[in-house]
């Protein structure tokens, strides 16, 4: 963003050089005065309001403030000197591109008081000089009391829209960055899955091939089978990012456990008629994330499954009676478990684990009510 001293020369454009016009009056009324030491003094006074004008705007800090207040103090001495009142449009012009909001509403301030001071003592004192421009003394007031207040309001917005495009820059960075997360762990989700049971079948295969050939065959064929389906579902993730139902992804997990030798035990319906597609599919690789790691880590002979249906929310719970969580890893933060945290957060939904005899792992989202049972209530 450009510091607000750089704004008279890159965002008002040719409006400070309108101004000009300006420089000329303040002479008009002095040369009026029939007194040498009037033209001199006034003079005077003009050179160093326009050399602390400049000043200003090539200062910074205090020094802004400072060559400010020198300025009302020239535009008070030539209003009520020589009735010249119009350097409080410059100083209207200039006080609105203060950035700081104390240091505007201070300057603002001052200058507004010290400008209806010194209008008033000439309408008091009936300056005939000031008075015969009366009407053009109206107008600047109506300035001095807008000018500041438009142009420092107009300068905040054109902050704003700066911020507001880097943030919209930043947030598109973080959803391409989200997105790109998302698809690694569906892709590690599903194909973990798919590999655990690949291999599983093959080390069965291997102990089979000499004692059972007709079983070894059946299991390569399921080896064949499932390396297929890996590569399926691969394909419809990248080209569709379809989503899976928890019925369909526990028949595949009911066939990992099987392969693995793990007793598999379901309680409760996987027909969720209360929860989204979304929420579905962040439950179903939930879950497949979790069965996986029984598979791979606990060393279980049982894998329970719970799911508990509510008017507020949807728990599922996955318990095994292995070895359960060592304390070495009791923050929980591997890869599959961080990345199932990061996938209820987008549902609003939690995870707690549990180690007693075993691991539990409980999953809560909240439930969504159907629009027509809502009416009807």
């Amino acid at each position: 963003m450009q510091k607000w001293h750089h704004i008279f020369h890159k965002s008002t454009g040719l409006s400070p050089y309108v101004w000009v016009v300006f420089y000329i009056l303040p002479f008009y009324s002095i040369f009026r005065m029939s007194s040498v030491d009037r033209w001199v003094y006034g003079i005077v006074m003009i050179i160093l309001f326009f050399a602390c004008y400049v000043l200003a705007f090539k200062s910074r800090g205090w020094l802004v403030y400072f060559w400010t207040s020198v300025q009302i103090i020239v535009s008070i001495t030539m209003t009520l000197m020589f009735g010249y009142m119009y350097f409080a449009l410059f100083l209207a012009f200039f006080i609105g591109n203060i950035q700081s909001r104390a240091g505007f509403f201070t300057m603002y301030t001052i200058h507004l008081l010290t400008t209806i001071v010194a209008i008033n003592y000439e309408l008091i004192t009936r300056n005939p000089v000031f008075l015969s421009q009366l009407p053009f003394v109206l107008v600047s007031i109506i300035a001095v009391v807008l000018l500041p207040a438009t142009t420092y309001n107009r300068n905040n917005q054109d902050k704003l829209q700066g911020q507001l495009e880097d943030a919209n820059k930043r947030i598109s960075e973080l959803v391409i960055m989200e997105e790109r997360q998302r698809i690694s762990r569906d892709l590690h989700d599903t194909l973990g899955q798919k590999l655990s049971l690949i291999g599983l079948k093959s080390d069965l295969a291997g102990k089979l091939i000499n004692k059972n050939p007709a079983q070894a065959i059946a299991e390569i064929n399921d080896v064949r089978q499932t390396a297929r389906s890996a590569l399926k579902e691969v394909r419809e993730m990248i080209t569709q990012m379809r989503g899976i139902r928890l019925e369909d992804e526990l028949v595949r997990i009911r066939q990992l456990l099987q392969a693995a030798e793990i007793e598999f035990e379901l309680e409760g319906s996987p027909k969720l008629e209360n929860t989204s597609l979304t929420t579905e599919n962040v439950l179903s690789m939930c879950i497949k994330e979790a069965v996986t790691n029984v598979v791979k880590h606990s060393g279980a002979s049982k894998c329970l499954i719970q799911i508990e249906p509510s008017r507020t929310d949807l728990s599922i719970k996955v318990t095994d009676n292995g070895a359960g969580i060592s304390s070495a890893d009791q923050n929980y933060k591997g890869h599959g478990i961080q990345g199932m945290r990061e996938r209820l957060e987008f549902v609003n939904g939690c995870m707690e684990i549990t180690h007693n005899g075993g691991t539990a792992i409980t999953i809560k989202v909240p439930t969504v009510i159907r629009q027509m049972e809502m009416e009807a209530k």
